[in-house]
């Protein structure tokens, strides 16, 4: 088993931080030269939708957060750098979050389901964290062990439904970016002829940024669950 292990973890590691830290990579390689285009994230973002009919959809400045759409605010919200961006990256991002935005306004199912699903997760998580914290006083008041059945239940409400709300977001993104952001920068002519693949480079990282968050939480359970077996 410890040779096992030995072989697994370095798999698990680079299963888990690979895709994070490629992510990362591809969104800085191509935020250079951080003026290849005239038009910034923002302004692009804008136009398209404006283009679209989706003029009470507002672009702003994510504060402490990373790029998204808020379909509660109606907002597409992009990092400092690609809303006041010129690069690739900037006006990339940008396209693949007003894809967002396009597939709320036609009323695209996953995203909808997506969107109850963060519903239940936040609730499950609130209730699995408040489990972890409450049986263990609990026991102590109680002078009886906590069954083992209680410790997974809140394992799996904390970290299991993470789980599952990146594992359903992955469609979302792809479609978000070759579904709706790619046909509208190439029927819009918006980039130069060979930026185009490096534009699906970045749309490839923007979707599977989720799996690396889906890995994540599943190392998290695994941890959790090998825990409870000691």
């Amino acid at each position: 088993m410890g040779r096992l292990l030995i072989i697994l973890i370095p798999l698990i590691l680079l299963a888990t931080y690979g895709p994070g830290w490629w992510v990362r990579r591809t969104m800085e390689k191509y935020s250079e030269p951080s003026d290849r285009y005239d038009g910034t994230g923002s302004e692009l973002a804008r136009h398209l939708l404006n283009h679209r009919g989706l003029h009470d959809v507002s672009v702003e400045v994510a504060e402490g957060q990373g790029d998204h759409y808020d379909p509660e605010a109606r907002a597409v919200r992009l990092s400092e750098g690609n809303y006041h961006g010129r690069s690739l990256t900037a006006v990339t991002v940008a396209t693949h979050e007003v894809g967002h935005a396009v597939q709320h306004a036609e009323g695209y199912a996953p995203l909808r389901l997506r969107g109850e699903l963060v519903r239940w997760a936040a609730s499950g998580q609130r209730l699995g964290a408040f489990l972890m914290l409450g049986i263990p006083v609990i026991t102590i008041i109680t002078r009886h062990p906590a069954p083992g059945a209680m410790f997974l239940l809140a394992g799996l409400l904390s970290m299991g439904l993470a789980a599952i709300v990146h594992l359903v977001t992955l469609p979302t993104e792809l479609d978000a970016s070759f579904g709706r952001a790619m046909p509208m920068l190439r029927e819009g002519g918006y980039l130069h002829e060979t930026d185009y693949p490096h534009a699906e480079r970045i749309l490839k990282a923007a979707a599977y940024t989720y799996v690396a968050q889906s890995l994540m939480s599943l190392l998290n359970i695994w941890a959790w669950l090998r825990f409870l077996r000691r």
